[in-house]
């Protein structure tokens, strides 16, 4: 395998975890910002009023999105997998 190769394998994996996380991390940062705007309106400062919606969206979220990370996923593998041949020399 030329260093080349080597490189763009890592490319490849770095870049598919980012657009596999990408998402959750938006939803989460988004969930974050609306929770502290409605908290610094209310006044109310509860650590269970700014958990539990985050982790509700997340959830949903990870449901929503679920069968595309999947599928992104595999097919990186089946790439990565299909391409050992090519990989060993």
């Amino acid at each position: 395998m030329t260093p080349g190769a080597a490189v763009d394998i890592t490319r490849q994996a770095l870049l598919t975890a980012f657009c596999l996380a990408a998402p959750l991390l938006a939803i989460g940062f988004f969930a974050g910002i609306v929770i502290s705007l409605v908290q610094i309106a209310t006044s109310m400062q509860d650590n269970a009023f700014s958990t539990i919606p985050r982790l509700v969206a997340f959830l949903a979220g990870l449901l929503a999105l679920l069968p595309w990370m999947l599928h992104t996923g595999m097919a990186y593998a089946i790439g990565i997998f299909g391409n050992l041949g090519r990989y060993a020399r």
